[in-house]
């Protein structure tokens, strides 16, 4: 019996590097994010003028923990795609990108406690959000689709951190 090679559009990466490729950078995300985030809330968030639409403090954590986790299972089954598919290395890059502009909005803003900087990166943020579900919709519908509750609530971020910019000017 004769075995044909095997191509790159046969070649999936292993459950486990898959796995690992989509948890760890959200698990580095969400991390990085509380550690320039979180000492900030006391002292400075505290003394800021906000919207009578802002959130409860509380609201945050958990709303993050699932968009992360959506964001890990989308990436998930894109990085099971055969790696030869084309427009999935496209696809991965852009989730990537977007993936280091979410994290530069928490230095941005909080780290560098900035609401100017914190605008400055999350309109990119957003542009790139809206280009990894176009990047991932060919390959992936559901992978697509389980971005739409991070474009909206990155969205209403937006809103609110513009507020927060108009308010305290």
């Amino acid at each position: 019996m004769t075995t044909l090679p095997q191509t790159s559009l046969d070649h999936r990466p292993p459950l486990w590097a898959a796995l690992a490729i989509a948890i760890l950078p959200v698990v580095a995300a969400s991390v990085a994010g509380s550690a320039v985030t979180v000492p900030q809330i006391p002292a400075w968030y505290a003394g800021l003028v906000k919207p009578p639409f802002n959130p409860p403090n509380w609201i945050f954590a958990p709303v993050w923990t699932a968009l992360y986790a959506l964001m890990a299972l989308g990436v998930f089954r894109i990085l099971r795609l055969p790696v030869g598919i084309p427009g999935r290395r496209r696809a991965l890059l852009v989730y990537h990108l977007q993936l280091l502009f979410n994290i530069g909005w928490s230095f941005a803003f909080f780290g560098a406690n900035s609401p100017v900087a914190g605008l400055a990166v999350i309109l990119p943020l957003l542009v790139l959000i809206v280009a990894t579900i176009a990047a991932f919709r060919p390959l992936d519908r559901l992978a697509s689709n389980l971005f739409w509750p991070y474009l909206a609530w990155v969205a209403f971020a937006t809103l609110l951190n513009a507020s927060i910019w108009w308010l305290n000017s």
